[in-house]
């Protein structure tokens, strides 16, 4: 009898600890736990986070942490910590996240274009990878880096092709500079490089004038014309008189600090610069902000003519006004300068 009490006894605390335990299986591994409404929800786990880092951030996601932190520990999860992005859809367990914040690094879609320097450019990025601007900017300037790869610090800006790319959001400084280097040359294909040996330019001068193209029409239809006004120049010995250089010059200058040079004036032209094209021939030492692919292929592929000049068209604003001769230049530009003074823009 006393046996039979002992077995019942043993019996029912198996059953107890067993409901503890299905309890315990339930709310940790089988319950859903997520406390928002969205069909997904997003966490970004630095490199060499803690768990408590992680933690703070799944806390407002989910309905128990408590049941999460039991789970995490026995899965070992606070010492396999990866960093990255990752999603936890609506209704998942915590055993769901985990798995997912372990192993399913989700990458993103990278996109920049038009920066007009290194450093803008690092902001741009550093708002989308955990790379911060700082060491972005380090790994863009190194100065051997450059020289192995046939750079310069003008040039640098050139390196970057304005595109979406995808990346994983835990990308370093020197992984995004890295393939962004394997990205150019993949666009600076055999065909490319024809095009541009067939004009007698290297892909950074062919980057550089695409620059000033850029800079000086946004209309995708007119870059080739526009490039070949340059291209035509350059084969005579003319000076470029690109305008968008003179501003990027002024703009190196503490006197035109945060100003927006609406009108190139004469003072413009007097500026001591390498950029100043009207004062040197040829191209500038560098690009004067990041062109569209439109602008480099209108270099490649620019528009065979006997145009030398061109101006803004006051009649059809953003686009210009092209010709041949200085006289009929001089009449298309005087029709533009009086559309600006007309507008109250005098600087």
């Amino acid at each position: 009898m006393y046996i039979k009490k002992i077995l019942l006894a043993t019996a029912i605390l198996g059953l107890i600890a067993a409901a503890f335990f299905a309890n315990f299986v339930y709310k940790a591994m089988l319950k859903p736990n997520t406390a928002f409404n969205n069909e997904s929800a997003y966490v970004f786990i630095p490199t060499n986070a803690t768990y408590q880092e992680v933690r703070s951030q799944l806390e407002p996601l989910l309905l128990d942490i408590d049941s999460f932190d039991d789970l995490a520990e026995r899965k070992e999860y606070s010492s396999n910590i990866k960093a990255g992005r990752y999603e936890i859809k609506k209704g998942m367990t915590n055993n769901d996240i985990i798995n997912s914040i372990r192993s399913r690094n989700l990458p993103i879609k990278l996109a920049f274009n038009n920066q007009e320097s290194l450093e803008k450019l690092a902001g741009r990025v550093s708002m989308q990878i955990e790379a911060d601007s700082i060491s972005l900017i380090e790994v863009m300037k190194d100065a051997t880096f450059l020289k192995e790869n046939g750079f310069t610090e003008a040039t640098a800006l050139g390196m970057y092709i304005p595109n979406s790319y995808e990346f994983y959001w835990n990308t370093s400084a020197q992984t995004f500079r890295e393939k962004m280097l394997t990205e150019y040359k993949r666009f600076w294909n055999s065909a490319r490089l024809e095009k541009a040996k067939a004009i007698g330019m290297a892909p950074d001068e062919v980057m550089t004038l695409a620059s000033i193209v850029h800079e000086e029409s946004k209309q995708a239809q007119e870059q080739p014309r526009i490039a070949g006004v340059y291209l035509n120049r350059l084969r005579i010995g003319m000076p470029l008189q690109a305008d968008p250089t003179l501003k990027f010059a002024a703009y190196q200058l503490p006197k035109y600090k945060d100003t927006v040079i609406k009108r190139v004036l004469n003072i413009h032209k007097d500026i001591d610069s390498p950029y100043n094209t009207y004062k040197h021939r040829g191209l500038p030492p560098g690009l004067i902000a990041m062109p569209d692919i439109s602008a480099i292929d209108a270099v490649l592929n620019s528009e065979t003519h006997k145009y030398l000049y061109f101006a803004a068209d006051a009649k059809r604003l953003g686009f210009h006004k092209f010709a041949k001769t200085l006289s009929q230049h001089n009449m298309n530009a005087r029709a533009y300068q009086r559309y600006l003074s007309s507008q109250g823009i005098n600087k």
